[in-house]
């Protein structure tokens, strides 16, 4: 089945990590995932809080930044960690879901980061990477490690509201970005080594999964699906992580936009921001970079700025 070409837009640079924020040296992260490379920050998991301030993570340096509506970058906190993916709380919470540690939670005045999930059970987790609270402030988060199509032991939980942990789907080729549709009776799932989009489906009640399959079937790049964001109508937004390129599917999986990158082609995550929330910030990694592109339509709203 083919698509007409979506029309193409390009992101403009943001912001940058300025040279003074670069840490000496290398990282162990860096030198396994990107040898010979170095890194001023590997950014991913935007998230915008109240103010309009923008919270990232720097996977390589173990770092959360903070990038002010004029596009100055600070450091929020360091610690020993490999923060992967970040999203607040609408009490404004930081939480991070941490590759090494588990799910972690830092508190944005202080900076202090602390864990607040570390194992599923006896075991730890293979390695988490990304975030997505529901309306009822459910947290979703995917368990990624180092699976892939030779092996498939990737997994999606769910932490509800009220404590309780459930793994839905335990055999994911390399699960990634996620985010629940307009009406979080589906979940959307990125799973970068099968360069697909999974959609789960829940059974009414919204506890159970099924149905689960593929909805988006991508190709090329380096990598894979990374982040997902959602338009208010339902539009789903892909980080294509290793093309340079973020995807924007309607909500029949029909390609509307191709937005490229200017620089660089670690396209890894995106949020909805700006003063009408149409203005989608992307993060590129290869460059240390926020970029911007503004859309014909809004985000929906995050978990962070529900009242």
């Amino acid at each position: 089945m083919f698509f007409a070409p979506p029309e193409e837009i390009t992101a403009e640079v943001f912001a940058r990590v300025p040279q003074e924020l670069m840490p000496d040296g290398g990282s162990d992260w860096g030198a396994v995932q990107h040898p010979g490379k170095q890194f001023r920050a590997f950014l991913e998991g935007p998230s915008f809080d109240r103010e309009g301030n923008l919270f990232c993570v720097d996977i390589c340096h173990g770092r959360i930044l903070k990038c002010d509506p004029a596009g100055e970058f600070t450091v929020a906190a360091t610690y020993d960690g490999e923060p992967n993916g970040l999203k607040i709380h609408k009490d404004g919470r930081i939480f991070i879901a941490d590759h090494a540690h588990g799910i972690m939670v830092m508190d944005p005045m202080s900076g202090k980061v602390e864990p607040f999930l570390t194992r599923p059970g006896l075991e730890r987790f293979h390695g988490l990477n990304d975030l997505h609270f529901a309306a009822n402030g459910d947290l979703y988060f995917t368990d990624q490690g180092q699976s892939g199509l030779h092996a498939p032991y990737g997994r999606l939980f769910r932490l509800s509201a009220d404590g309780d942990l459930d793994c839905l789907i335990g055999n994911i080729p390399s699960p990634n970005g996620l985010v629940l549709n307009e009406h979080e009776n589906q979940l959307y799932l990125a799973v970068t080594r099968m360069n697909a989009v999974w959609r789960v489906r829940f059974l009414p009640g919204g506890r159970t999964v099924a149905k689960t399959g593929t909805f988006i079937q991508l190709s090329g790049g380096m990598a894979g699906p990374d982040g997902l964001a959602l338009g208010e109508g339902g539009e789903l937004v892909i980080g294509h992580m290793g093309l340079g390129t973020v995807w924007v599917m309607s909500r029949l999986g029909e390609p509307m936009y191709r937005i490229r990158s200017p620089e660089g082609i670690l396209t890894a995550n995106m949020a909805f921001g700006g003063p009408d929330n149409r203005d989608l910030f992307i993060t590129e990694a290869e460059t240390s970079s926020i970029l911007k592109v503004t859309l014909p339509f809004s985000g929906k709203p995050m978990f962070s700025h529900q009242d």
